[in-house]
């Protein structure tokens, strides 16, 4: 099932008129438990819903229209909404860009008149880009009448709908919806149809360093929510700095993996020192080597004989050790006296 059949689903089973109030109650309180501030926001959520399902029927619709009530219109005349178009890897744009300079424009692009005769791109940012790209002119493109809701609403699920798109390009359509619309975390969800631990994962880019955000959004399709998560973690431990520098690394390099990066970023570990061995001689000749680490004794004897040499002095330190036990135990007996 699509997310446009889902969210069907979903708004057909939301009340669409609140429950009037009472004269007496309290219309400025906000409900404090969860469950009531769920139930406070049901109007307003299926309202957005409904307004979504509007504006995505509505772009379906004109896309599909194709060329027959599509027009001509002057590219210089276009604008971009800062950060709505979906940013293409190397690979995707080429693609893209090589099938629009040998075929014609099968789907028109999308746009919202605006007063002062310019035209607010809603879909189609990246074909308007490449055709800027081969020097043309005119493009073809459908107009578009709708609410500010339904034109953000449309432009952002229009995005999110398009196949493979990497975590990062999610995570910003995201933060658009939250920050135009005041929908929240758990609203979205809903709305998206996503499962809450997908959307949880691709929301953690959110607490990334502001600068390795920056550098994400060249490439987004290098970096995955899963190792975001990770990168996150890292960065709340206060290793901001070596998270950013690692994700540039991944960044800037094809050969670089996420895994790889990652380790870039985790702390160095400190390797213990060797212990010193102490060597004791007998004249010229080297009897052994004492060494001490870690609350361990160890003794190496040279020599052919090192085996028996070991066998020799493990039953003298035994003796050795009893013997001082013993005494200790007696002092200690007559201190209690």
């Amino acid at each position: 099932m699509s997310i446009k059949d889902r969210l069907a689903a979903k708004s057909a089973s939301i009340g669409t008129s609140p429950r009037l109030q009472k004269p007496n109650d309290d219309q400025t309180a906000r409900p404090k438990t969860a469950p009531g501030q769920l139930m406070a926001s049901l109007p307003l959520l299926a309202e957005k819903e409904r307004e979504l399902q509007a504006a995505m029927k509505r772009i379906e619709e004109l896309e599909a229209t194709g060329i027959r009530s599509s027009e001509e219109i002057d590219i210089a005349s276009l604008v971009e909404v800062p950060d709505r178009r979906r940013v293409l890897s190397d690979e995707e744009y080429e693609e893209l860009r090589t099938n629009l300079a040998s075929n014609p424009l099968i789907h028109p692009i999308v746009y919202r008149p605006l007063s002062d005769g310019r035209k607010e791109i809603i879909s189609g940012n990246n074909r308007v880009a490449i055709y800027r790209d081969l020097n043309r002119s005119y493009i073809r493109a459908v107009p578009f009448e709708g609410t500010d809701a339904e034109v953000e609403l449309g432009a952002a699920f229009s995005n999110l709908l398009a196949p493979s798109l990497p975590d990062f390009e999610k995570y910003r359509q995201f933060e658009r919806i939250k920050n135009n619309l005041g929908l929240s975390q758990a609203d979205i969800i809903r709305m998206s149809g996503l499962a809450q631990s997908h959307v949880a994962r691709v929301l953690s880019f959110e607490s990334l360093p502001d600068a390795a955000k920056e550098i994400i959004a060249r490439k987004p399709h290098r970096l995955g929510g899963t190792a975001a998560a990770k990168f996150a973690a890292l960065a709340q431990q206060g290793r901001a700095e070596e998270v950013t520098k690692a994700i540039a690394a991944l960044i800037q390099s094809t050969d670089m993996t996420q895994e790889r990066a990652l380790a870039l970023a985790l702390p160095t570990r400190v390797k213990a020192a060797q212990p010193t061995a102490t060597a004791i001689n007998l004249g010229k000749r080297k009897f052994c080597e004492v060494t001490v680490r870690s609350g361990v004794v160890g003794l190496r004897f040279a020599g052919k004989d090192a085996e028996a040499a070991a066998e020799e002095w493990a039953n003298e330190l035994r003796d050795l050790f009893d013997r001082n036990l013993m005494i200790s135990s007696k002092a200690s007996k007559l201190d209690v006296v």
